[in-house]
């Protein structure tokens, strides 16, 4: 389908809220995909995601949570071990120095403990806007929302903004929307970003924002080969909300990871 050019601001804000009740009712499973028990845990955890899967981030954390349980075991941490443990995550030399600086930052500045509000966090080792939003969002409850590249790559595809930078990208958006909706639909964005609408080859045939995607057409719309496209263990259920015969959808797609 395609969008005029003329949609008005008004057109394009209640676009983007039918959007987010779509999304709502696609992805009721959305959530925070990086394992915590605490804000120090979660701001550990959004650091070493930086060029790195989840998944991966959560077969590494484990023994580092239990490792260095506080600010000031991360401040005081042996690199050498602390680069063996994180190793697998990619670019652990600078992951290490970030989670030093950032034990001794706050250990310094905060009594050890992660600051609940942006003007702080961002000011902190490792931390920028886009992960403060993620700490805030989903360890103090204070909405936020995660640009990242799932996020800017779909709302600049349903042509909700034309910006490019972060932060303009996170207030323009930002003002179409509740704010207590921010933190929810970031995770919904970013689940179907993971799951469905892929950056090379989106699954446009067995996507539940059709009649809503001025993009609709970037991927392959015959929902046969649309549905190989889908991943994660609720394939077959996306497959289903989009009018597509489940059945269609591979087994090897349903225990796929969403990237």
């Amino acid at each position: 389908m395609t969008r005029s050019a003329t949609e008005t601001d008004l057109g394009r804000t209640r676009r983007a809220r039918r959007i987010g009740r779509v999304l709502a009712e696609t992805h009721p499973d959305a959530h925070c995909e990086l394992h915590h028990s605490s804000p120090l845990e979660l701001a550990v955890a959004t650091i070493l995601s930086a060029q790195c899967t989840d998944k991966k981030v959560n077969e590494v954390t484990p023994k580092l949570f239990a490792r260095y349980p506080t600010a000031v075991d991360y401040a005081g941490a042996d690199r050498a071990e602390m680069e063996d443990l994180i190793r697998p995550t990619g670019f652990y030399r600078n992951k290490t120095s970030s989670l030093i600086r950032l034990g001794q930052a706050l250990v310094e500045r905060y009594d050890g403990r992660v600051p609940g509000r942006l003007v702080d966090l961002v000011t902190l080792p490792g931390i920028g806007r886009k992960t403060a939003n993620v700490i805030l969002g989903n360890a103090f409850d204070v909405p936020g929302i995660t640009v990242d590249t799932h996020f800017q790559r779909l709302v600049q595809r349903w042509r909700l903004t034309t910006e490019t930078d972060p932060v303009k990208i996170e207030h323009a958006i930002g003002a179409m929307f509740p704010k207590r909706d921010w933190t929810m639909l970031s995770h919904r964005i970013i689940f179907h970003g993971r799951r469905v609408c892929h950056a090379r080859k989106p699954a446009c045939g067995a996507c539940t924002l059709v009649k809503l995607c001025p993009s609709y057409g970037t991927g392959p719309t015959d929902p046969a080969l649309a549905a190989k496209l889908l991943k994660g263990p609720r394939a077959r259920d996306l497959a289903a909300a989009a009018g597509v015969d489940p059945d269609l959808v591979p087994v090897q797609a349903v225990r796929a990871e969403a990237p």
